[in-house]
């Protein structure tokens, strides 16, 4: 499975972004995809996860209520829809895939990861 990230960018505290990560190379529906950010210093932390095989989701305490993941069958894509972005928000996102019957939360139950792409909110 191969994953590509985009979306990210410069955005103003309060704004939003999307981001997409699309997977290619094998059918994922029976994956679970799930998207992790990494800001500097910090270590890699769980933000989503999507399971594809029933449609469940998950999110982070963090960011629930701000940000929502969602899927588009016919793209192979999810999204990673980002709203009331805060200066905490800033980090490299990556989209990750793996086969699960369950959301994983650590970065080690992940078989397969994206490129980050880079979100900065300013002050």
């Amino acid at each position: 499975v191969q994953l590509q990230a985009s979306g990210g960018g410069l955005v103003q505290a309060g704004g939003s972004l999307v981001l997409s990560c699309a997977a290619s190379g094998r059918t994922v529906s029976s994956y679970v995809m799930g998207w992790f950010r990494q800001a500097p210093g910090k270590e890699r932390e769980f933000v989503a996860g999507f399971n594809w095989n029933d449609g469940t989701t998950d999110v982070a305490n963090s960011v629930k209520g701000r940000f929502t993941i969602s899927r588009d069958n016919a793209k192979n894509t999810v999204y990673l829809q980002m709203n009331s972005l805060k200066p905490e928000d800033t980090a490299v996102y990556y989209c990750a895939a793996t086969v699960a019957f369950v959301v994983p939360s650590t970065p080690r139950a992940y078989s397969y990861w994206g490129q980050g792409t880079l979100v900065t909110v300013s002050s």
